[in-house]
């Protein structure tokens, strides 16, 4: 079987390269795609795809997503069509599930915060399949035309899946701190998203109250280059922003404390047993409201609410779910 993988965010990169090693391991053929944004591509090679680089984000506004996403399709209709694939799997990609719509290509559109609404009103009415957590509640999707067998969900978080065969390299957190200090892990929000158009000044207040403190160091890990040259240019001594592309899993795992206004990050930290906050503005989605309930993740409200200690020395028990498993749920029967 010939199988598409689009990437159109770093995450999804982490997400989707054990569904694609697995698909490899039973003999398909697989072939990847990742839009140039932010550190797309770079993740995606560091996870060991190969990807075709077709297409760039649009921007903060609407008009210039829209022609990006207008030229992207475009180009990845004349791709994939002379590829002739059997099916076509992404998490959260805007431009696949029309593609493949439009070649007659089964796909599956797998995403876990249920509130980008007008993404997933177009995705999940061109996918013949939508692959979602069991946290989120199915009525939220029905008024996605996510009902009835085009609904599958899955157990658990993405993350335990993606990471099951992840072991941490403790030099990547040793590499930014010394013995005694406490190391903050930040990312920034996706400023750029249509679903988080709120200012959030939050993350500021947290960034000055973590460098007021001199046993902190804080390491930022944003999403664009505009981010990026950002937090450079406040010239702050123990606040390091990487230089390039760096395994984030294992910078989270050897943090005290990761602070977040994204997801995936903040799930691979409670799948870790990192301390971890989020800062999310806007609404709270299933997965997010069952973990703060579960008291695995802490909805940061005020910078001065903040607990700055060593990690505890002893972390829970990980959850490792089979992504096989996840693959078998995301792809249609029809076309196994």
């Amino acid at each position: 079987m010939k199988v598409w993988v689009d990437l159109t965010n770093a995450p999804h990169a982490v997400v989707l390269a054990p569904l694609v090693r697995a698909l490899e391991a039973r003999g398909d053929v697989v072939e990847v795609t990742a839009r140039d944004y932010g550190q797309t591509v770079a993740i995606a090679r560091l996870q060991g795809l190969d990807p075709v680089v077709v297409g760039r984000h649009g921007g903060r506004g609407r008009s210039g997503k829209a022609l990006a996403a207008l030229d992207r399709v475009r180009a990845l209709r004349i791709w994939a069509r002379a590829h002739r694939f059997d099916a076509a799997l992404a998490h959260g990609s805007t431009d696949q599930p029309l593609v493949a719509r439009l070649l007659g290509v089964p796909a599956t559109t797998m995403f876990d915060y249920e509130y980008a609404v007008l993404q997933h009103s177009v995705n999940c009415r061109l996918a013949r399949r939508t692959l979602v957590p069991d946290a989120i509640p199915p009525d939220r999707l029905a008024r996605y035309g996510a009902v009835g067998r085009r609904l599958v969900r899955y157990p658990g978080l993405k993350e335990e899946y993606a990471m099951a065969s992840f072991e941490p390299d403790a030099t990547v957190a040793a590499s930014f701190r010394g013995s005694n200090d406490i190391l903050a892990v930040l990312r920034p929000a996706p400023e750029l998203a249509l679903y988080h158009r709120i200012e959030n000044t939050l993350w500021d207040d947290v960034l000055e109250r973590l460098v007021a403190d001199e046993r902190v160091v804080v390491v930022v890990l944003p999403r664009t280059v505009e981010q990026a040259e950002r937090v450079r240019g406040l010239g702050l001594a123990r606040v390091v922003v990487p230089a390039e592309a760096i395994d984030g899993q294992s910078l989270v795992a050897g943090a005290d404390l990761v602070i977040s206004a994204g997801g995936t990050m903040n799930r691979e930290a409670v799948v870790l047993g990192t301390p971890v906050y989020t800062t999310f503005a806007g609404r709270l989605g299933g997965v997010d409201d069952r973990l703060i309930r579960e008291g695995r993740l802490r909805r940061l409200q005020r910078a001065a609410d903040i607990s700055i200690e060593p990690r505890p020395a002893v972390a829970a028990t990980r959850i490792r779910r089979d992504p096989v498993e996840l693959l078998r749920l995301a792809l249609d029967p029809d076309v196994l």
